[in-house]
Formats: structure tokens, sequence, C-alpha cells
């Protein structure tokens, strides 16, 4: 269901599933294995997330497997689901979502769990679990108000209402808008960007950044801000960097 490349030091995962990338349990629990996979593996400083084709990015769960009201069934999906997003949002490198065309539901949701989200001008996104009798169980609940305010979430998750890209990129559910078909290209640039910058401090970053959504009191995190900044003094790359600056070269990151 997800085929993946490592180009150097970007990892390119491509939701296939036709017709239209829909998540499974076995498909979710590939992508957690992937992320673990990706996040032990050192040469990787960035992942980019896309739908195979051109008209989905995902719609999101399958929804044959709902249809007799298995609990068991939905237990595990909702497992699946918040295992796999959690492990995506917490991963170590920097994750871009080409957002290629349709991201409904947990397609969405994948979205959301990714640090940057890049949509095409035709893209459509919406959670509308609650129009068939669920609700998002992929951390939508929580990310999506996060990122675009209750009012908003509650317009998309209560009210089922889908919006166009140029709507997303105004509320900040997205940050770049591209023509159709050149998500991949701008999250690839965006990947290689990401690729230039010390891989330890990114890491730690994306980690004090994440503080705040977890609702860690101010004074604590800029207490684990500074140490964090002298944390950086017992590797090598703090002194490549800046030494790398000085003398106007590029710096060579050992991850260290």
């Amino acid at each position: 269901m997800i085929e993946h490349v490592i180009d150097g030091h970007i990892a390119r995962l491509t939701l296939k599933r036709p017709p239209a990338n829909a998540f499974n349990a076995e498909g979710l629990a590939q992508l957690q294995q992937l992320v673990a996979t990706l996040n032990a593996d050192t040469r990787v400083r960035a992942i980019v997330i896309t739908g195979d084709g051109s008209r989905f990015f995902s719609a999101g769960a399958d929804l044959n497997g709902f249809a007799d009201g298995d609990r068991a069934h939905a237990r595990l999906m909702a497992q699946r689901f918040g295992a796999a997003f959690e492990a995506l949002q917490n991963a170590r490198p920097l994750v871009i979502a080409a957002i290629n065309g349709y991201a409904m539901g947990g397609g969405l949701e994948c979205a959301l769990a990714c640090d940057v989200r890049i949509a095409e001008e035709q893209a459509q996104m919406a959670l509308p679990e609650a129009g068939v009798g669920l609700l998002p169980c992929g951390c939508g609940t929580q990310t999506l108000p996060w990122l675009v305010g209750e009012g908003w979430a509650k317009r998309m998750i209560l009210a089922n209402e889908r919006i166009d890209a140029a709507t997303a990129l105004r509320i900040g559910l997205v940050e770049e808008m591209v023509p159709t078909g050149q998500a991949l290209d701008a999250a690839l640039r965006l990947a290689e960007r990401a690729s230039n910058v010390s891989p330890r401090a990114a890491a730690y970053s994306k980690q004090l950044v994440h503080l705040a959504r977890q609702g860690v009191p101010r004074g604590p995190a800029l207490a684990l801000e500074r140490e964090r900044f002298v944390d950086l003094f017992d590797g090598e790359d703090q002194r490549e960097g800046v030494n790398a600056f000085l003398q106007k070269r590029a710096p060579q990151w050992r991850n260290a």
C-alpha cells in the first residue's frame, strides 16, 4: 500500500491503494513501521508523503470494514489510525505532505500529522466522518483545532464542511498552494532545504515546538529550550556548523 524510496537524505512515501488510496489496518501498520525504520536511519532528514495518481492524496478509511458494525474491528482501526499518525507526528525528520488531490477523513488526518502541508490548487479537504455516523479517530479532533482554531475545526467536523486549497491556505491548514501537478516537486524542494540544516539541531527544535501543543507551561519549556541549546555543544555538528559559516563553506553534518 505504501511505496517508499530513499534518495540521499530524503525519504519519499507514496500512498498507493487504488482507486482512492484508502487506508486499511495493514496499511496503517505499515506506515507506523516505516516511520520507525526511517527514524532509525540517520541518513534520512526529511520525509515527503503523497498519493499515487492525480486525483487522490487519500480518501481515508475503507468504509467497507465498518458496514456491519463490528466493535472489535472499530477498536482495531482506531488503534491503528492513532498509532500510525502519532508516530508520524512525532517522527524525527521533517515530514511534508504533498496533497495532490482529495484528502478526506483519515487521508486529511495523515496530512495533519505532517509538519508542513503543500496542496495543489484543485485539492479538496474534509473530515466527513460524522456524516456517516463516525468521528475522526486519527488525532484529527486534536490536531485540526490546533492548526485552524476551534471555529473552523467545528465547521469541518460538526457541519461536514469541505474546503478547497485556497480556503485551506487562508485558514492555516496548509502552508503553501501550488498549481496542479506541482505539490511533489514543491515538497521535495522544501525537503532538500531541510536536509541542509543540522539533523540534531532540527530534531531538538521539533521536539521543543511540540511542547506548546502538549500544554507544557511556558517556564519549563523555555528552561528546556536553553538546556537543549547547551546540549548541542556536546556534539561535533555545533562546531562544524559555526566554523563552516565563518569559513564560508557548506557544513558537513555527521549527526553528532
